[in-house]
């Protein structure tokens, strides 16, 4: 069930307690792909797992804006402090939980999210508002892992896949162009880089050529597969919390 197309009467008749919000971000990818990038991924990923399971799971609307000042030189990016977004992503999963929704996995598409989603689903778990835990798409695809930039190869496969008009072919070369090969400046373990562009020129991190339509398929099957196998595990985890030592 897809909340927003659902009246207040089917979803008070529904018999789940399982749901999933897509979590992403509105940032620069590059001069090729949308400042609503992850915010795509992050919906079709949950969107194929919704289909390929065979649980009832209720998809709530995405939260499109995130943790990204690392990418505010860029025109078009917005952000929201992490305290914001953990209050309000912690918020609207309590509203979920309110009407017996209290099993929520978070379908992240944003890297500046991940600690904070954590944080959110640790702080609801132990208060008892809800069951929450944080899934982040690129995480989850096997070695094509290894890979992940920023409107990089694994993105840009993914958007051809899923919406591949929105992708703009006529400034790939642009963004291979002005690309980082890796993300961040790294000496001793540590990232002296606070922000993209201070390794970046066009915001792109990785080789968006890499990423065809075939591998976008690949990967929202193994993203969504690996999602599915998240859900079965939350619905059947006991979820009371454990006895103090």
């Amino acid at each position: 069930m897809n909340l927003s197309d659902a009246t207040w009467t089917e979803v008070r008749d529904v018999e789940t307690d399982l749901a999933v919000v897509p979590v992403g971000s509105t940032e620069q990818h590059g001069p090729h792909a949308p400042l609503g990038t992850d915010v795509i991924a992050a919906e079709a990923v949950a969107d194929a797992a919704v289909d390929r399971t065979d649980r009832e799971v209720v998809r709530a609307p995405a939260i499109p804006i995130g943790v990204a000042e690392e990418h505010r030189q860029f025109p078009g990016t917005m952000w929201v402090s992490a305290e914001t977004f953990r209050r309000y992503v912690r918020e609207a999963v309590a509203s979920l939980a309110h009407h017996g929704l209290d099993r929520v996995v978070l379908v992240n598409g944003h890297g500046g999210n991940v600690d904070a989603l954590r944080e959110v689903g640790g702080r609801l778990t132990r208060s008892g508002e809800a069951y929450a835990v944080p899934f982040t798409w690129f995480e989850a695809v096997g070695d094509h892992s290894a890979e992940m930039g920023h409107g990089g190869p694994l993105e840009t496969a993914l958007l051809r896949h899923v919406d591949p008009d929105i992708v703009r072919e006529d400034r790939v070369a642009d963004a291979r162009a002005g690309r980082a090969d890796g993300w961040g400046e790294w000496t001793s373990y540590v990232n002296l880089a606070y922000d993209a562009a201070e390794f970046t020129e066009n915001g792109v991190v990785g080789d968006p050529a890499d990423g065809d339509e075939r591998r976008g398929e690949e990967l929202l099957d193994l993203a969504a597969d690996a999602l599915v196998r998240l859900l079965d595990a939350v619905a059947e985890r006991d979820v009371s919390r454990p006895d103090r030592r």
